[in-house]
């Protein structure tokens, strides 16, 4: 008796246990799957949403190419007449809209000099009023240098010239109360332009030469005899001393002063001698 009621137990614990352990074995590893699952998924969502970076270079604004173009004209006309050449810049950048106005592409005038007895060609441009004269040019170089003798040609403008050179603000604010210009907000925008694009380092540059060609002197010494390095060229036409100071690497002024030029105007046909 006693042994059967032994069997009937041991049966009967047999299957409370087993059926227990086997379900939780089940539920353990079931979610130890769906945790690995998960990670993996969140894993591939990273390494696909990883954004790529793209490095783009920019291009020169308008502005810049303006100014690459004109500079050395600036310049040279700061050496001759003494107008510093970050506010020649700036009234060009200006007054012609970085060289896209209409007056600058259809007559070369950069800086919206109205006719004022000219005897040259003329265009006709709405400006104060309607249809007001302006003047035209062959070159646009010959706008730069029409507007140095407008200033120095003009008693209105004397008072200009006994300011510093390198005093921008000054003829900023001189030039608008000469009657240069009717905006109010004149100097102030030319006084912006000379210091967002540092054109006062063109200034520094005519007013202090030896600072900026001393850091390219060598202080080697050679000995030996010297090579002539002046080249020849026949004027073509379209041709300017200052297209052919670009294409030599070399100035304005070296050219004039190597064939003792008194001007800028060249004739087809010319013969120059281009210094190194």
């Amino acid at each position: 008796m006693k042994l059967r009621y032994l069997i009937v137990l041991i049966a009967v614990l047999a299957m409370c246990c087993g059926p227990k352990k086997g379900i939780v074995t089940k539920r353990k590893e079931s979610r130890t799957n769906k945790t690995v699952v998960v990670k993996e998924k969140e894993e591939s969502r990273k390494t696909v949403e990883k954004p790529t970076v793209v490095k783009e270079t920019k291009a020169p604004s308008s502005v810049e190419v303006y100014i690459d173009l004109y500079a050395e004209i600036a310049k040279s006309k700061m050496r001759t007449h003494k107008i510093p050449a970050s506010i020649t810049l700036a009234q060009g950048i200006l007054e012609s809209g970085s060289g896209s106005g209409r007056l600058a592409v259809k007559a070369n005038n950069h800086f919206g000099i109205k006719c004022h007895g000219w005897t040259g060609d003329k265009i006709y441009h709405d400006d104060d009023r309607s249809q007001e004269c302006f003047r035209k040019y062959p070159k646009a170089e010959m706008s730069y240098e029409d507007h140095s003798e407008f200033l120095t040609g003009r008693s209105r403008y004397a008072d200009l010239f006994k300011l510093d050179e390198d005093d921008y603000k000054g003829w900023a604010k001189g030039l608008r109360a000469a009657g240069y210009a009717t905006d109010r907000k004149y100097p102030e925008k030319l006084i912006s332009l000379i210091e967002r694009y540092k054109l006062y380092e063109y200034d520094e540059e005519v007013l202090k030469p030896s600072v900026k060609t001393s850091k390219r002197k060598s202080t080697t010494i050679i000995e030996g005899v010297k090579k002539n390095n002046t080249k020849n060229h026949v004027v073509s036409k379209g041709d300017t001393l200052y297209s052919l100071s670009r294409l030599y690497k070399t100035s304005v002024e070296a050219i004039k002063a190597e064939n003792n030029l008194k001007s800028n105007d060249l004739t087809i046909g010319q013969k120059l001698i281009i210094p190194n």
